[in-house]
């Protein structure tokens, strides 16, 4: 059974930080693809950071780059973000996927995040 468990979300002023954590059970964490997503209401869900090949390559969205870091620990099977000067227009709902090697595709429960003052 797949799981992916979110966790690290909060309210946090503005230039503050956070770091979301995701647990992953279930399938072969070293050679999936890792990333974050974020969705507001009434939006589409929108990638953030994605970490891949073993963690050795990351991509991130232009919004957080520079602010935002994604990491992985593949014996702990977990994936992290860590999210530096937050802003306002963080905020949202941070859901954990992961794509496996076979393509299959699946997402966490989602962590909220609020960064206001």
């Amino acid at each position: 059974q797949v799981q992916l468990v979110e966790s690290g979300g909060g309210l946090v002023q503005p230039g503050g930080s956070l770091r979301l954590s995701c647990a992953a059970s279930g399938f072969t964490f070293s050679t999936s693809a890792m990333s974050w997503y974020r969705q507001v209401p009434g939006e589409a869900r929108d990638f953030v950071a994605s970490s891949f090949n073993g963690g050795s390559n990351t991509n991130y969205a232009n919004t957080v780059k520079g602010r935002f870091t994604i990491s992985r620990d593949n014996a702990k099977n977990t994936v992290y973000l860590q999210m530096n000067n937050l802003k306002p227009e963080d905020t949202g709902v941070y859901y954990c996927n992961a794509q496996t090697s076979s393509a299959y595709d699946y997402w966490g429960q989602g962590t909220q995040v609020n960064v206001s003052s």
